[in-house]
């Protein structure tokens, strides 16, 4: 949403106007639309009840004299409708009498509820005039905004959380886990509430350790470090999207993703970069993709169920089919047969039960 790129609504003729200035924290305090600064500059009176607001050391080196005073409804809209006897605006006089008052009230970051409930009130009455009131958004969260609010409470979390403060990453690290599991629950069951929140769990966890790590004394490092590692990753693996490489199809980028990142590692063996502590068919898919495509033949054949299963990963992997993927596809069909069995053997029950009463 872009603030319209006019000039300052004018007061209509003797109502005047009272225009309600809101702003985001999580824009930098100072960056107002134009619209904004434009109403600021002609209003006869700016008021904020905030002595404390981010604003307002911006608007005085502008120029801008800021009343910190509570907004009355009734008292404010008397200056705004104020017609040729009550005196003059900013010019004297004239223009006040001919148009009314304008005055902007910088709103804090809870809002006027108490003032637009007053104004609201004196609007609907019809017993008095009133100027026309307007709602001015002078700054607005971009994408990704709300991120700068999870940092921050994660920040004050860790700062002040008797347990939070005491977490390391070893400690986090099975949540991390737990998380992942349950995010992949969520997008098998097609939950498309569960994926929501458990995509927040997982961010959750990367903002959590980036706050830890915030407090290595040796190695420090914070959330806009792991931001930018992984901004420069996607750039550097998107060559033909930020540089001059060509990539027309899903395998050429792939392809060309994975010749970055083998410049990248420069890894002596294909087993580097496989983590060990992944489920064991997704393990075993790893390392049968990573052999394959490296044209290595050394599968091993020994005795027991443990190689049996090994052989099957490598063979679902050639044949492009994901075998922890499958495996859970059908344990969860096994984990269905198993509850209607079980329903099935309850209402069997209960059946025989009712009979027997009936004897």
């Amino acid at each position: 949403m872009n603030a319209p790129r006019t000039s300052a609504p004018q007061a209509a003729p003797g109502t005047g106007r009272l225009v309600l200035l809101t702003t985001t924290h999580r824009v930098a305090p100072g960056l107002l639309s134009w619209p904004a600064w434009q109403t600021l500059r002609a209003a006869d009176r700016v008021l904020c009840a905030d002595a404390d607001h981010p604003q307002l050391p911006y608007l005085r080196d502008a120029g801008i004299d800021v009343e910190i005073t509570e907004a009355d409804a009734r008292a404010l809209v008397a200056y705004c409708v104020a017609d040729a006897a009550a005196g003059g605006g900013a010019d004297g006089g004239a223009e006040a009498a001919a148009g009314g008052r304008t005055v902007v009230v910088v709103t804090s970051a809870a809002g006027e509820s108490a003032l637009t409930n007053e104004l609201a009130a004196l609007a609907g009455s019809g017993r008095a005039a009133v100027p026309d009131l307007e709602l001015l958004p002078g700054s607005y969260d971009l994408p990704g905004a709300r991120l700068l609010d999870l940092v921050q409470i994660m920040d004050q979390i860790r700062l002040a959380c008797p347990w939070s403060s005491q977490r390391t990453h070893q400690d986090l690290a099975k949540y991390g886990i737990e998380e992942a599991y349950e995010l992949v629950e969520a997008i098998e069951a097609g939950d498309r509430d569960e994926l929501r929140e458990e995509l927040g769990d997982v961010l959750l966890q990367v903002v959590f350790h980036a706050r830890i790590a915030q407090d290595d004394p040796a190695e420090p490092f914070g959330i806009d470090d792991v931001a930018a590692t992984i901004v420069d990753k996607l750039i550097r693996r998107h060559p033909h999207l930020f540089g001059d490489a060509s990539a027309r199809t899903p395998e050429e980028v792939k392809e060309l993703w994975l010749r970055t990142k083998a410049v990248e590692k420069q890894r002596t063996s294909v087993t580097e970069g496989v983590p060990l502590g992944q489920p064991a068919l997704a393990l075993a898919a790893k390392l049968a993709l990573r052999a394959r495509k490296a044209g290595i033949s050394a599968l091993p054949d020994g005795p027991g169920v443990g190689y049996e299963l090994l052989a099957l990963a490598a063979r679902a992997e050639a044949a492009g089919t994901d075998p922890e993927t499958a495996l859970r596809a059908a344990a969860r069909t096994y984990r269905d047969a198993i509850r209607a069995a079980e329903e099935s053997d309850a209402q069997a029950s209960g059946a025989m039960g009712a009979g027997e009463s009936a004897e």
